[in-house]
């Protein structure tokens, strides 16, 4: 893509040159200082050190300063003399040829970014893919590691990879509007959004309605896919969206023994005993490249090749270079009397040479060598006996990932036979125990799971992998037959219910009480939007939400419905949750997406502002649930009648009416009318201002 792209270039061919124009045809070139613009003049190409012209065949090249070829469009030959190639206003620069019919475009190959009316997709037929791929820093273009493009498993959807592997950021599903997880374009009113999906391709295309407004969309350096709008007040591009909104969330974003770091200036550093490995490019602020290790000496030089069972050779000139694969255009130079180093190779012992002595003196002492050998065996079976049983008597005997795998009886002993219980829900019974270390855990015990072991065990793992500061740590699990227990962190604070309604409560005050919704928030969007699948929770409510020492909210009991089973229909046809929370597509048979959690946090809400259980068992139906009320008074602005009276109105008008408008966006009847959990999270952050919303009709029929 040639996208306000001005580079230099200079030649010595004695050819016509072009003049300020929009195109170049056949016989002239751009070189040196020239350029071309499109007509409006929103675009400009040129080149540093390259001659750009059309080629006898017709094709666009690129010649370097001795006029070697170093690229071409690969276009369809054309023996026209008419041939033109023209930047247009879109910034597409196309070959057209006597007929204005268009051979080539530079649309078709996108780089770092796209511009409205080009396609991001895939060909079904070629099986190409129009993806947008960053550079590798400000100053070479060459590929990055990060990419943007349609998922490769088939999903309606948009992906970050890193390296074509690892996938870091979706967009979400297409939901025949927009993707839910994208906050979308500059403005509705401005842009129009295409998504087609037929025999031959796959593709989304956004189109603005105004051509005086320049907006494109960009991957840069460091693996942050943004949209940018040109603002002539200020002459520059200016973000209106940014993803991942934590720079620290772009997998291997600082390289090997790097560490991200969101409160430092340059986001990256590198751990203690490294440095970059690339000075110039952390420079720019690109870090893949990784840190290597300070080494001070020959000999530490060579101490760190040994004791890495990669390392296949070293040197040390002025500094340590260690190689860890296979060596090659390996060459012997010289430098006068200053020396440039030697290669240090690290072989086998069997790649030396053995001499007839040596042979003798193997002979002599193979004897002395055996009944040496056959005692450490000895010696080594004795020890492997005694760990043996000193493995049978520790609680944890395997770990898979950051899993302990437990045995049944382990748990017996921890949790004392199951004799503390802390509660139980639709899944099963949770219990406190205590590891051989003093670590308190709560052991859930799984009731009605029906698959298989190597099943369970895949699903684990899936849940081992969630790490989030707002979601309970899985510790470790026990598979024994139809024994299947789940082992958590213990989070000694309680449930977020037993601080709203208990007798014991402790009342959360204001501050306390907006961090437990933004943290709750926020763990939720993890297991939204951040997990390699989408983990739908299917029961939020207060008895799930945990509190820590600090009042920390932490998100429990997730992921519960992906270890029922994959056959999706069959969750479909079982209702889970609970009364009070349940999304209306539960009750109307509907798919079930994450916009059910949002429906159920919607619900929390209202009863975290109020103090008060969203249903009860009162005759006065205006009291059964509570939420219909609540939702009238937003929308009358009469907020402070929705506040908890133990709070003595003591609130931020500003926060609390945030606060009750994203409930009342969250119980929305039609799931396309509630927020994501990553908009809710931004707009609890502060960046957008929240509309006033409508009173659900659902809510109204039930008052």
């Amino acid at each position: 893509m040639f996208l306000s792209f001005y580079i230099f270039l200079f030649s010595s061919l004695n050819i016509k040159h072009c003049v300020a124009t929009d195109n170049i045809s056949l016989g002239q070139s751009l070189s040196g200082n020239q350029t071309i613009v499109s007509k409006e003049g929103n675009f400009e190409l040129g080149f540093f050190t390259l001659e750009f012209r059309i080629s006898e065949d017709g094709q666009l090249v690129l010649l370097n300063s001795y006029k070697i070829l170093v690229w071409s469009s690969n276009s369809t030959p054309s023996t026209s003399d008419s041939m033109v190639a023209v930047l247009l206003d879109t910034g597409n620069l196309v070959i057209r040829n006597g007929s204005s019919t268009t051979i080539w475009q530079s649309f078709d190959h996108p780089t770092d970014s796209i511009m409205p009316g080009e396609l991001l997709g895939v060909n079904k037929i070629t099986g190409e893919y129009q993806s947008v791929t960053s550079w590798k820093n400000l100053e070479n273009s060459a590929p990055g590691p990060f990419a943007l493009r349609m998922d490769p498993d088939g999903s309606n959807q948009f992906v970050l990879p890193w390296n074509d592997s690892e996938i870091y950021w979706t967009s979400g599903i297409w939901s025949g509007q927009y993707f839910p997880i994208s906050p979308g374009t500059v403005e509705s009113s401005l842009v129009n959004i295409t998504f087609v999906n037929n025999e031959q391709r796959k593709y989304v295309m956004y189109t603005i309605l105004d051509s005086s407004f320049i907006c494109r969309i960009t991957i840069d350096s460091s693996g942050l896919v943004g949209q940018w709008y040109w603002l002539n007040s200020t002459q520059k591009w200016q973000p209106f969206f940014i993803e991942p909104l934590a720079r620290c969330d772009v997998y291997s974003l600082c390289g090997a023994f790097g560490i991200c770091d969101q409160k430092c200036s340059n986001t990256c550093r590198c751990s203690y005993g490294f440095e970059p490995a690339s000075m110039k490019e952390w420079e720019f602020n690109v870090w893949n490249s990784g840190c290597n290790l300070i080494v001070g000496s020959a000999e530490d030089c060579e101490e760190a090749c040994l004791n890495n069972c990669s390392c296949n050779a070293y040197a040390y000139v002025s500094g340590c270079s260690i190689w860890t694969g296979d060596l090659w255009n390996l060459q012997q130079l010289y430098d006068g009397d200053r020396g440039v180093g030697t290669l240090h190779l690290r072989l086998a012992a069997s790649d030396f040479p053995a001499s007839s002595s040596s042979h003798k003196l193997v002979k002599d002492l193979t004897p002395s060598v055996i009944g040496g050998i056959l005692v450490i065996l000895c010696v080594l079976f004795g020890l492997i006996w005694v760990a043996q049983r000193r493995k049978r008597a520790r609680m944890a005997k395997q770990v898979e990932g950051f899993l302990i795998h437990f045995t049944y009886s382990d748990l017996q002993r921890v949790t004392k036979n199951f004799s503390e219980k802390l509660g139980s829900g639709g899944c099963g019974s949770v219990f406190k125990g205590t590891l051989i270390d003093s670590r308190e855990v709560a052991v859930k015990k799984l009731e009605g799971l029906r698959q298989g072991e190597k099943q369970f065990r895949t699903e684990v793992s899936t849940l081992a992998a969630i790490q989030h500061v707002n979601v309970v740590c899985l510790r470790g699990f026990c598979s024994e037959g139809s024994k299947r227990l789940l082992v958590y962190e213990y989070i000694s604070g309680g449930s977020l219910e037993s601080h709203l309604f208990q007798n014991n409560s402790t009342l959360l005050d204001r501050r306390m009480g907006y961090q437990t919704i933004l943290g709750v928030a926020r763990g939720l969007a993890y297991l939204h939007e951040k997990c390699r699948e989408c983990i739908i929770h299917c029961d939020v409510k207060p008895d799930n939400i945990l509190l820590d020492r600090d009042f920390c909210a932490k998100v429990v009991d997730f992921g519960m419905a992906k270890l029922i089973g994959r056959d999706f229909s069959r969750a479909l046809t079982t209702m889970r949750g609970t009364i009070g929370y349940l999304a209306p597509e539960w009750i109307s048979g509907l798919p079930i997406t994450s916009k059910v959690d949002v429906y159920s946090y919607g619900m929390m809400l209202v009863e975290l502002i109020s103090g008060k259980r969203n249903a009860t068992h009162s005759a006065d139906w205006s009291k059964i649930f509570y939420p219909s009320w609540a939702s009238t008074k937003v929308i009358e602005g009469d907020i402070f009648s929705l506040l908890d009276h133990r709070l003595n109105g003591s609130a931020d008008i500003e926060e609390l009416t945030k606060v009750c408008r994203v409930a009342c966006w969250c119980i929305q009847d039609s799931e396309t009318h509630r927020p994501t959990m990553g908009q809710v999270v931004q707009i609890l952050e502060g960046v957008p201002e929240v509309i006033m919303p409508p009173v659900p009709k659902a809510l109204q029929l039930l008052t």
